[in-house]
């Protein structure tokens, strides 16, 4: 007679829905994978057609940003404030400390942190080794610092956006919380990347980069996590 397999004990501790499906993560990884290598290939080469394609849409929208500058103040503030990397890490900082003293899942809190903190060191160390100019402007309506690609800003809004959805899903939230995280995901994940080209810090391969690599830390991140610490064959 066969004895019933128990329940893992890391589900039944923390009242969470169980580990995502592996291969369901590694698909998207080696897709997002792909994708931004040869995005940091064109780049790193110079592209012809795609520099080109990159000059046109930014002098396109700064023209747009010197005519309407009610406008372009409604971008500087979502872009410094609303959704600048620290508001986004302290929405991190907010989740590690949810995880770790309300649902007492340190180790997961921890995971969280790192996630973020790797995701940081991983888009610095790249702007230093493409070292890619920003657009330069002789009517500037902002400034940044720092080399172009990939973009700081929507790098961090898709690592910290992606990994609250991540563990929404791991928690079984509920229906009506998951739609209003997924929709207030992405509006802030598009809108910051709109934000920087507006604003003609940023070319439109730097923020697409900046989206690939965030996702692409976020999925690596959890497909490690479930793997190596949620796999019920863990001891």
């Amino acid at each position: 007679m066969h004895s019933a397999r128990p329940a893992s004990s890391s589900s039944t501790r923390t009242g969470r829905r169980g580990p995502l499906a592996i291969p369901l993560l590694i698909v998207p990884l080696t897709l997002l994978a792909a994708l931004f290598l040869l995005l940091l290939a064109l780049v790193a080469a110079r592209w012809s057609p795609l520099m080109t394609l990159d000059t046109d849409i930014v002098r396109s929208l700064h023209t747009e940003a010197v005519d309407a500058p009610d406008v372009t103040h409604v971008h500087r503030v979502l872009s410094d404030w609303v959704w600048d990397p620290w508001t986004m890490r302290l929405v991190c900082a907010a989740v590690v400390a949810v995880l770790a003293w309300r649902l007492r899942d340190r180790v997961l809190a921890a995971w969280v942190a790192a996630t973020c903190l790797v995701g940081t060191l991983l888009q610095q160390a790249l702007k230093a080794a493409v070292d890619r100019p920003r657009p330069v402007w002789p009517d500037p309506v902002d400034s940044a610092h720092y080399a172009a690609f990939p973009s700081g800003h929507a790098m961090t809004a898709a690592v910290v956006c992606g990994l609250v959805l991540w563990l929404l899903r791991r928690h079984g939230a509920g229906r009506a919380l998951w739609r209003t995280a997924l929709a207030v995901s992405v509006v802030s994940v598009l809108g910051v990347g709109l934000t920087r080209l507006w604003l003609g810090v940023h070319w439109p391969s730097d923020v697409v980069g900046g989206w690939l690599l965030g996702a692409l830390t976020v999925v690596a991140s959890a497909t490690a996590y479930e793997k190596w610490w949620a796999s019920p064959s863990r001891p």
